[in-house]
């Protein structure tokens, strides 16, 4: 074996199934190798909120995330045609906004300083899993090893081999960056596309470049009502960017998908399990970060045991997603997503977010919020 544990893909997911590893299991972190395709500081298409929900495991990981250049949002606006709730955390901010390239660059950092081996620049060609081993074949070389986790995102090529005919729930998304103007300030998410039959909202929030002061804008849609009229989606973009002051095609517009959970998707094969966007991000909004974190600390504890028992079917891998604290928030996302977005006439969305705030607050809070502190911290 080239090593027991090998990692497809160096994000979020994959950095931190191996520092959950390092922590609740430190004599396999010898025993780990992650396969990294760019090279860091890598470009990374993410808007790059961070919830509370990140911060806390991050911290129960002993890391800071200050550390990385970021900007703070005391509020969050969830509006319908710039009007609806207002979120705001007591005595700390509601959002934190980073750059993806530096943030999983600073993770792959403190990965590193654990004693865990990255190699950059190699790209998997095809994943076989066999009886007795996994073989991964590079354009560097082919590796072999008693367990793989795929963490290399909606486009990876671990699901692709272990999964080539499974139904793929895939939201698409454009971002833009712009200076910032006016002196707005907090993050908005605006709802008024669904209507126009896109499923999902316009964001905009502010973050920074190099130490200088930007705003992160965009436009998230699940695909739900792919099958109605609906018009372009940078439409609604310039719409809400032309409000502000700002003409989108005067800025460079970058699009990319997101593979989105669902109670039904598929996570593991013998010796294979899947971590991150790999096995789908959050579907009311794509929020990425905080879930690919989340599943790293599942998918530690069922390598951690299965090694200890000898035994890498990982039938019992899925079963400890879904009625883990990251599960049931996950669950209730999609639960949510299938009711928010279809019903998508204009008098719903105003009852939603302009008349029924306490209820959405109060929903939010317990089914969509604060799931990090109910997950188990990574010790031995």
């Amino acid at each position: 074996m080239d090593r027991d544990i090998l990692i497809i893909g160096g994000g979020p997911g994959g950095l931190s199934t191996a520092l959950h590893l390092d922590r609740i299991a430190p004599h396999l972190t010898p025993r780990i190798l992650i396969l990294e395709k760019a090279q860091y500081p890598r470009l990374k298409l993410c808007a790059g909120g961070l919830t509370v929900d990140a911060e806390f495991l991050l911290q129960q990981l002993g890391l800071d995330v200050s550390e990385i250049p970021h900007v703070d949002a005391d509020t969050i606006h969830f509006d319908f045609e710039a009007k609806g709730l207002n979120i705001r955390m007591r005595d700390q901010h509601a959002l934190r906004v980073i750059r993806r390239d530096e943030f999983d660059h600073w993770l792959a950092i403190k990965t590193r300083e654990a004693g865990i081996e990255i190699r950059e620049g190699i790209t998997v060609k095809n994943i076989v899993p066999k009886s007795n081993e996994v073989i991964v074949e590079t354009d560097h070389e082919t590796f072999h090893a008693q367990i793989v986790v795929g963490a290399d995102g909606s486009n990876g090529v671990t699901r692709r081999c272990i999964f080539p005919d499974e139904p793929v729930y895939t939201a698409r998304v454009l971002e833009v960056i712009t200076p910032t103007r006016g002196g707005r300030e907090g993050a908005f998410f605006d709802f008024f596309p669904v209507p126009e039959n896109i499923a999902g909202y316009v964001w905009d929030f502010p973050t920074q470049i190099k130490g200088e002061a930007m705003r992160c804008w965009g436009i998230y849609d699940t695909n739900l009502l792919a099958s109605e009229t609906r018009p372009q989606l940078k439409e609604p973009l310039a719409q809400e960017m032309k409000r502000r002051g700002f003409e989108l095609n005067d800025y460079e517009i970058k699009g990319h998908p997101i593979r989105w959970f669902s109670p039904g998707n598929r996570m593991s094969v013998p010796r294979v399990l899947l971590v991150g966007d790999t096995v789908g991000a959050d579907p009311i909004f794509g929020e990425g970060i905080s879930i690919a974190l989340g599943y790293g600390s599942l998918a530690a504890r069922e390598i951690s045991e299965s090694l200890r028992r000898g035994e890498f079917s990982f039938k019992g891998y899925r079963r400890r997603v879904l009625q883990s604290a990251l599960g049931q928030t996950l669950i209730a996302r999609w639960f949510i997503t299938n009711i928010v977005y279809p019903l998508k006439w204009k008098w719903f969305q105003i009852l939603l977010w302009r008349i029924m705030k306490p209820v959405v607050i109060v929903i939010a809070w317990l089914f969509v919020l604060n799931w990090g502190k109910r997950m188990r911290a990574p010790t031995p």
